[in-house]
């Protein structure tokens, strides 16, 4: 099943990063990547679970993202970045039940993977601050 949510993942990113590009229905993108054959593979519940909710949430979600990266103006994320850092964040606020380390890790081989040679270097800045900040139990436990 884990595979299926790496698989999931990998779709809401594109789905998002698609949505960013050309801003159209939420849902009928999120039809097109159900009904595509590579999306067979991913776990349809988690892909809709992870699209609809960063819909649902895009204004926490964004403000949420903007206020770590101070240093960076909005529209110099790259559409990738903004795209994982979107899904994951919503991840992190909304999905207790997946650790926040998978979270992290799962972003950053997305990043490493799609995004710019140093993306994922951000990523995982802009991740943990929410991590501290959404998850402050579990991470207090990281040196134990």
């Amino acid at each position: 099943m884990s595979g299926n949510r790496v698989k999931a993942r990998q779709a809401v990113m594109q789905a998002l990063y698609q949505w960013q590009m050309n801003p159209t229905d939420p849902r009928a993108i999120e039809t097109q990547f159900l009904e595509d054959e590579h999306a067979q593979e991913a776990d349809p519940q988690y892909f809709q679970q992870i699209l609809r909710g960063v819909f649902e949430n895009l204004e926490a979600i964004d403000e949420a993202i903007q206020a770590q990266v101070r240093d960076r103006k909005w529209s110099d994320l790259s559409e990738v970045e903004r795209a994982i850092l979107r899904m994951a964040a919503y991840e992190l606020m909304a999905r207790p039940d997946v650790p926040y380390r998978v979270v992290i890790n799962e972003a950053l081989e997305l990043a490493k993977g799609f995004g710019s040679d140093q993306g994922h270097r951000f990523v995982n800045g802009v991740l943990d601050k929410l991590a501290q900040q959404w998850r402050s139990s579990e991470t207090s436990r990281r040196g134990r």
